[in-house]
């Protein structure tokens, strides 16, 4: 694909610019439970500032506000003082929650403006939304400069070399709960993938009925407990061999070393969806299995997905992944071979 034009080629000097970053973090308590993504805008902003940015106005979604309750449990407050405390610039200043208003999901053109008024150029660094028409990124990219920004163009240069001529082998790890959500992306990296290994209650659906041209491998027994609880009675059984009542929320010992196989011996390697109920300590194991694979693969390795993205992190083998992306369905359609309408509003 060609890439939108980027924000190192815009001129910012004494200008106001408008930045749409991907600011939507857990909050725990009113406080930032996880600054991944805040730390994520950093580089774009620096830039803005270092090139002499006259003003910074950072703009993002926070959650899903539905009610009028949700405005103080959504309050952009804590994300702004968590920027301020990395950037240390009082040239930035955030704006509230851009969902706070009824026309941002819509892409009012009315909320555009308001976005807009005063800014001399926009820069669309919130990969994590692009795949969404809002005002804040397609109806601003409509009305000022566009660029695009430097944690956007990475996430388009990495996910994209999934979708061309990639080292083989190519191994796709799959997992997750329901499979109508992965079916898109494995239509269109499955065929083209020499191994697809799928993991969590999706491997579950695709027993029953593969909905797939290719053939998935599945797992061979399972972490099996007596209810959905975190301190539920867990036996280890063979997949297609569940007792009646009981769950499957976890893969294996024999699948960990069956799946870890496969991604040892890959070049190219995509994991998307977690094998189990890995928040739970007890059925953890399969899922950070796959994630020190992963990292101990020396081929380019790519995880995508808020819980993917987390099981890395819990880990501790983050920083051995070759790319990890901040968007889940934007990355998802992206490998899709979806157009996203937030990087189609901007200029090539």
């Amino acid at each position: 694909m060609q890439l939108p034009r980027s924000v190192e080629v815009a001129e910012v000097e004494g200008k106001v610019v408008l930045v749409r970053s991907d600011l939507n973090v857990p909050l725990e308590g009113g406080r930032v439970a996880d600054d991944t993504r805040i730390r994520a805008s950093l580089p774009t902003l620096q830039l803005l500032l270092d090139r002499g940015a006259h003003e910074v106005r950072v703009c993002s979604h926070l959650g899903r506000p539905k009610s009028e309750e949700d405005r103080a449990k959504y309050a952009i407050a804590p994300v702004r003082d968590a920027l301020a405390a990395l950037v240390g610039d009082e040239r930035v200043t955030v704006l509230e929650n851009t969902r706070f208003h009824p026309g941002e999901t819509k892409n009012d053109p009315g909320f555009a403006h308001e976005l807009a008024d005063g800014c001399d150029v926009y820069v669309n660094d919130a990969f994590g939304s692009a795949h969404r028409a809002h005002s804040s990124t397609v109806g601003v990219a409509e009305l000022l400069p566009a660029y695009a920004g430097l944690l956007l163009l990475d996430e388009l240069r990495n996910l994209t070399k999934l979708l061309g001529d990639v080292e083989r082998p190519f191994v796709i790890v799959c997992g997750g709960v329901k499979v109508e959500d992965k079916i898109g992306v494995l239509e269109s990296l499955g065929n083209r993938a020499d191994t697809v290994l799928v993991g969590g209650k999706m491997a579950e659906d695709v027993r029953s009925e593969n909905p797939f041209a290719f053939d998935a491998v599945l797992p061979v027994d399972i972490v099996a407990a007596s209810e959905f609880a975190a301190d539920a009675e867990r036996k280890v059984t063979p997949f297609d061999a569940l007792p009646d009542a009981w769950l499957g929320l976890d893969v294996g010992p024999q699948t960990r070393e069956l799946f870890a196989g496969h991604v040892a011996g890959a070049r190219t390697v995509f994991w998307n969806g977690p094998m189990g109920v890995f928040e739970w300590p007890a059925f953890a194991e399969g899922t950070f299995a796959v994630a020190r694979a992963v990292a101990d693969c020396d081929g380019f390795t790519v995880v995508g997905g808020g819980d993917s993205v987390r099981a890395v992190h819990d880990a501790g083998v983050a920083n051995r992944i070759s790319w990890i992306s901040t968007g889940g369905g934007a990355s998802l359609e992206l490998l899709e071979s979806k157009e996203l309408p937030g990087v189609a509003a901007i200029p090539s």
